[in-house]
């Protein structure tokens, strides 16, 4: 199977990790083509979290299925669609009063934003943050900024954007310390705005407020009243992707919660639909009035299926207690990855929150120093034993369990990663992983 992938499906659409072709999933548990059972602490990406074929989001989908699968919401109204709306919009009640637009994932998602910035603000001008990632979208690559191979000979992409540095206390591109920092990567935003960025020509700034693909880092509190008060004064608006850290994963419902944000726009993607393709962009009334037909129009957008599919997911997460589950088994997980980081010297920080967590590998006696071999050869010893791990940022394990997961499960996985670890500081694992693994 691997091979004929590779005989078909371009290599620009894969960043691989291990051999591994899925067969079946049920909860936490993934299995491959020849048996092989393994747990699962990926979620496909933070997607699944309310785990594999969960019974009523199965049945949701194959009821929907049975009365049709789809027409075209461009032209009609669809009750799905409407009721999934209504969700969500309870769902940010206590930040403000939104409207949503529907497409199909994260990357859409993000470019709706910025039309919808660009729309009601009158301005052209967007700043994200140098390790953002945004999806892959012209718009969303645009504003991504934590690879050269997505922008290398697709240019020019879209104009007016800025990247500013992420406040990252763990590798700040200032070389300061949380005790030495004078916030020089804000001050940074308002020096280029009094030299070089007309505040009143800016229309919004994107950020993540955990940023997962730069290593489930959070900037200080600080940093964001900072920043609020700086897009006050100047009627910029904030942007939120929300993308692979939405819908409970960080023990919020979504992680700009947890500093206490007020968002103007918020991008939704990923585990929204336990799935299915579907992606959500949730907007001030007043700011998505703004936009005209047809200028983020989909024929599929918030298919019927999808949003019965993610209905059901809202309601397992509220009825289940996913997102104290989130908080309760990350808490032991982190507290787990803590105690290891003291007992081997190549581990570093743990970072997240949640079931949206990451764990350093560094070169032992070299400060600040990526361990890129031993994230891959790590990653692939845990596949090989039976644990789906993969790592991002160069040298961070991903640690995304799907929401449901309990204690037995977790302390499985963690076992298994522990003996891994054991392997790798006795030099026990061999160089396979260099050649297989290519990963993010």
């Amino acid at each position: 199977m691997v091979e004929r992938d590779e005989r078909t499906i371009v290599r620009s659409s894969r960043a691989i990790y291990f051999p591994l072709v899925i067969k079946k999933g049920k909860g936490c548990l993934v299995e491959d083509i020849d048996g092989n059972t393994y747990i699962d602490f990926l979620s496909s990406a933070a997607v699944m979290n309310t785990g594999y074929n969960h019974p009523k989001v199965v049945e949701a989908i194959k009821e929907q299925v049975e009365n049709y699968v789809q027409f075209s919401t461009d032209y009609l109204y669809a009750a799905p669609q409407v009721e999934l709306a209504e969700k969500i919009t309870e769902l940010l009640r206590d930040t403000g009063q939104y409207k949503v637009l529907f497409g199909h994932s994260g990357s859409d998602g993000v470019d709706g934003a910025i039309k919808l910035a660009r729309s009601f603000t009158g301005r052209s001008k967007i700043i994200s943050y140098m390790g953002s990632y945004h999806g892959s979208t012209f718009g969303a690559l645009s504003v991504s900024g934590i690879s050269l191979n997505m922008k290398r000979k697709l240019g020019p992409l879209l104009p007016e954007i800025y990247h500013m540095p992420y406040p990252n206390c763990n590798d700040c591109c200032f070389g300061k310390s949380r005790d030495t920092c004078l916030m020089e990567c804000f001050s940074f935003i308002e020096r280029s705005m009094a030299n070089h960025i007309p505040p009143e020509e800016v229309a919004a700034v994107i950020i993540e407020p955990i940023a997962g693909d730069l290593g489930f880092v959070e900037p200080p509190e600080e940093y964001f009243r900072k920043l609020e008060e700086l897009l006050e004064r100047n009627n910029i608006l904030l942007i939120v992707d929300e993308v692979q850290q939405g819908f409970g994963r960080t023990g919020k419902w979504f992680s700009f919660q947890h500093f206490n944000l007020n968002p103007d726009i918020i991008v939704m993607g990923k585990a929204m639909a336990s799935g299915m393709p579907l992606s959500c962009v949730a907007a001030r009334n007043e700011i998505m009035d703004s936009l005209l037909m047809p200028a983020h129009l989909f024929t599929l957008q918030g298919n019927p299926v999808s949003s019965k599919a993610s209905i059901a997911t809202i309601d397992i997460i509220q009825e289940e207690g996913l997102i104290e589950n989130a908080r309760i088994m990350g808490d032991y997980i982190k507290f787990e990855l803590l105690r290891m980081a003291m007992k081997y010297d190549f581990l570093g920080k743990v970072t997240g929150r949640g079931l949206s967590l990451g764990l350093e590998m560094v070169v032992p006696g070299e400060v600040g120093k990526k361990n890129r071999v031993a994230a891959r050869k790590v990653s692939y010893e845990c596949w090989k034993r039976g644990l789906i791990l993969i790592y991002l940022a160069e040298n961070v394990l991903r640690i995304q369990p799907p929401l449901i997961i309990g204690q037995k499960q977790a302390e499985e996985a963690l076992r298994i990663l522990e003996g891994v670890f054991e392997d790798y500081e006795k030099n026990n694992i061999d160089d396979e992983a260099l050649q297989m693994v290519k990963g993010w």
